[in-house]
């Protein structure tokens, strides 16, 4: 799976009925994958399958169809491997600004560029959406990194902001932000 070789094809998400159980399928082993491999992504564990399910069926489908969130999805043989979103649901008066979240990268696929491959394509979504102001926040020094790379300004530290996934103590997060050329 760690092929340097293999090819990864990054795509929005459209779910439809045929593929739809089959997507959040992957997407749930990919957010619970991820959560217990210590993601910081808002979920402690005891962490199920299941749950990983609910959160993309009953809160990020629903936004999906509606308009207000755009995921990308990576795949690699059919297999999805990493997603990205951008919330689009901002206040009247920030109709400008987008909030990417929950930027997962299978463990078993990392340090292959798909993290990067996922950034670029969602900023290309987000510009779309007529997006030119997108923040975010991690806890995650690598991921804290990748976003410098591609333009993200840190802003600061919020010390204390989360639990860590095992509920063991309590983790600051970097808040970052980027601004974008308009589409053209």
């Amino acid at each position: 799976m760690n092929s340097t070789f293999e090819v990864v094809e990054f795509e929005l998400w459209r779910p439809t009925n045929t593929l739809l159980e089959q997507d959040i399928r992957g997407l749930a082993d990919l957010l619970h994958d991820c959560v217990h491999a210590g993601a910081s992504v808002s979920f402690i564990l005891p962490f199920t399958r299941e749950e990983a399910a609910a959160f993309w069926r009953n809160k990020v489908l629903p936004a999906v169809q509606d308009g207000t969130c755009r995921v990308i999805l990576a795949r690699r043989d059919e297999q999805i491997v990493g997603t990205v979103q951008v919330d689009l649901a901002t206040p009247p008066n920030q109709p400008h600004r987008g909030e990417i979240k929950k930027l997962l990268v299978h463990p078993t696929a990392r340090r292959h560029g798909i993290a990067r491959g996922l950034m670029i394509a969602i900023e290309e979504q987000a510009r779309a959406a007529q997006r030119t102001l997108l923040t975010l926040d991690t806890a995650s020094a690598a991921a804290e990194h990748l976003y410098a790379s591609l333009g993200y300004v840190r802003l600061g530290v919020i010390p204390r902001f989360s639990l860590r996934p095992d509920a063991s103590a309590l983790e600051a997060t970097t808040v970052m932000y980027k601004e974008l050329s308009p589409a053209s």
